[in-house]
């Protein structure tokens, strides 16, 4: 779960040599989307409490993202309940700043976070295996780090354990070379 897609792959390993039983993803579902709902809320509470609106800033939007990503990767560390999403003069003056909570964040990014399945289960079917088959679970990118995200595929695999013993940033850049 990087920051631009989502891809699945169902590996056999033996012996060393490995096999490619499937594969499956969504391109368009990644950090960058989580990105979009974080800011897009932002902005929605600047305008109600600032009555000031920023669609059309791009620097004050980019200074806006730049914060919600910030808030993101608070948020993906299991021991930060809430995080402050924080722009100093972010249009005409106005200074920005918002708690987000756990929970909050949880609940503006359910729906996304619910489509990381589908492509689970395509994958599961291309290679003919059920849940109970996958011996391992081994998640990389940096969206991978999201509790919530982590809870639900543990679920998805009737409470099986994650292996989160891989750099998720580093697989991501080996996985692009």
């Amino acid at each position: 779960f990087g920051g631009g897609t989502f891809d699945v792959s169902i590996l056999e390993l033996d012996g060393g040599m490995f096999e490619v039983k499937a594969t499956s993803g969504d391109t368009h579902l990644g950090g960058e989307d989580i990105d979009n709902i974080l800011v897009t809320h932002c902005k929605d509470v600047f305008m109600k409490e600032k009555r000031k609106d920023i669609s059309a800033n791009a620097r004050a939007l980019r200074r806006l993202r730049n914060a919600c990503e910030k808030a993101k990767r608070g948020l993906s560390s299991l021991d930060t309940k809430e995080v402050t999403v924080e722009v100093e003069a972010l249009q005409y003056g106005a200074d920005f700043s918002y708690k987000l909570t756990r929970p909050k964040f949880e609940g503006l990014c359910m729906d996304l976070f619910k489509k990381c399945f589908p492509p689970i289960e395509d994958a599961l079917r291309i290679a003919k295996l059920d849940k109970k088959s996958i011996n391992e679970i081994v998640i990389v990118g940096g969206s991978s780090r999201i509790p919530v995200v982590q809870k639900m595929l543990s679920d998805f695999f009737n409470g099986k354990e994650l292996n989160k013993s891989i750099n998720p940033d580093e697989a991501v850049a080996y996985g692009a070379a």
